[in-house]
């Protein structure tokens, strides 16, 4: 499986995508809901007559409607519009996080088998030179002081390499969970990372357009104009309550009367202040909140390309000084053999050559694991807000 694979089976089968995905349900009933007009009430009432002069049973019968519903429907159903599209981004946003773990994982599982062999030809090649060596102390051809270069060194490459082990083994059971498989799933990967086209340059340039690539950023904005909507409708909700209708009523002396009705609550002590007051402060946190992330946004895409440069000089140091350690480990190998060179020192120019392929692959390693973490964050190669249904623009949000 490539990466991409990777990627898109962990979008189709991750468990916890699939139950996000069901807060889809809940923001479309939400909005029906919100389409629908309160029913009209209404009253009636048969009185039969007891005593007194009257010949027939009275009755009365009333219809009615609270027009204040009509006032506020507009804005609520605004409100509720914007929050259904604001989980639509929300879960986009999920979606993100998910595949960016699922290429974090594939990528450095790629990486860690393609490093393995080096680790295991350095620690074969360090083993069986401290067998020859404790071969030679058992046999009083040589001494602990002389043994134990090659017994240190070849303890340091096996730790090395069971790390890695343990390592990959832990990466495997976390991307098999992500991707809704069993633990002791067995998933072969290719031998490369087919990452998304990489460009600094074009990233620094496009960096002030990330707020409208970014379904988190998007979802806070949908978030503020929910928001500024039930304001709306809190300010909306101050003016009296209305109650509009007709009623019909007949007497017990067959006297019938008819005609319109209304109802006015008086806002002596409540005028909504309260709810007004909290939506106009919550309204005021959201605007917060998306500037503080747009700006953590921002300053961590700048941060890891910052990030990238350091690790991308200190990689080009280290591949420069490589094949002087790779020659210089293969003289020792040759004078060691021709008996020019005593053991300490072949073993620690063997050493060192391992130690700074060891530091290539670390150091490619981080880079890679910024790349990956870079481009999930810009949302390359991942689902874009386009794919969201009826989204309005940033300017039609902003008012």
């Amino acid at each position: 499986m490539s990466v991409d694979d990777v990627v898109r089976l962990a979008l189709a089968n991750n468990s916890d995508l699939r139950a996000v995905r069901a807060k889809r349900g809940l923001a479309d009933a939400q909005l029906l809901q919100s389409g629908i007009l309160p029913n009209p009430s209404l009253t009636g009432a048969f009185l039969p007559l007891i005593s007194g002069v009257g010949t027939v049973p009275a009755w009365t019968v009333g219809l009615s409607q609270n027009i204040k519903a009509l006032v506020t429907y507009s804005a609520s159903r605004r409100a509720t519009r914007y929050a259904g599209q604001q989980v639509y981004a929300d879960i986009l946003w999920q979606e993100w996080q998910v595949a960016g773990q699922a290429r974090q994982l594939a990528a450095d599982l790629i990486a860690g088998e393609r490093s393995r062999p080096l680790l295991v030809e350095a620690f074969q090649l360090l083993d069986h030179r401290r067998q020859v060596v404790q071969q030679a102390v058992a046999a009083g051809n040589a001494t602990l002081v002389t043994a134990s270069p090659t017994i240190v060194a070849v303890q340091a490459a096996r730790t090395s390499l069971y790390q890695l082990d343990q390592t990959q083994l832990s990466r495997r059971h976390q991307l098999n969970a992500l991707l809704g498989l069993v633990p002791e799933a067995e998933i072969r990967l290719a031998p490369t990372a087919d990452l998304p086209p990489f460009d600094p340059a074009g990233i620094r340039a496009n960096l002030a357009m990330l707020v409208d690539r970014r379904p988190d950023l998007l979802a806070l904005r949908l978030g503020y104009a929910s928001e500024d909507a039930k304001l709306r409708v809190a300010i909306l909700s101050q003016f009296p309550d209305l109650v509009l209708g007709g009623q019909s009523s007949s007497d017990n002396a067959k006297v019938i009367n008819g005609g319109p009705t209304a109802t006015v609550g008086l806002p002596i002590f409540d005028r909504n202040q309260g709810n007004i007051a909290i939506e106009r402060a919550t309204r005021l946190k959201l605007h917060e909140d998306y500037s503080a992330r747009l700006a953590a946004a921002t300053g961590q895409v700048g941060a890891t390309l910052s990030e990238m440069e350091q690790l991308q000089a200190q990689l080009d140091v280290v591949r420069r000084d490589l094949p002087a350690a790779r020659l210089a480990a293969q003289r020792a190998a040759n004078a060691f053999g021709s008996s020019l060179l005593d053991e300490r020192s072949y073993v620690e120019l063997v050493t060192n050559r391992y130690t700074k392929e060891q530091e290539v692959m670390t150091l490619e390693l981080a880079l890679l694991d910024r790349q990956v973490a870079l481009q999930t964050l810009l949302g390359a190669g991942l689902p874009s807000i386009d794919t969201l249904p009826a989204i309005p623009s940033t300017a039609a949000v902003a008012k």
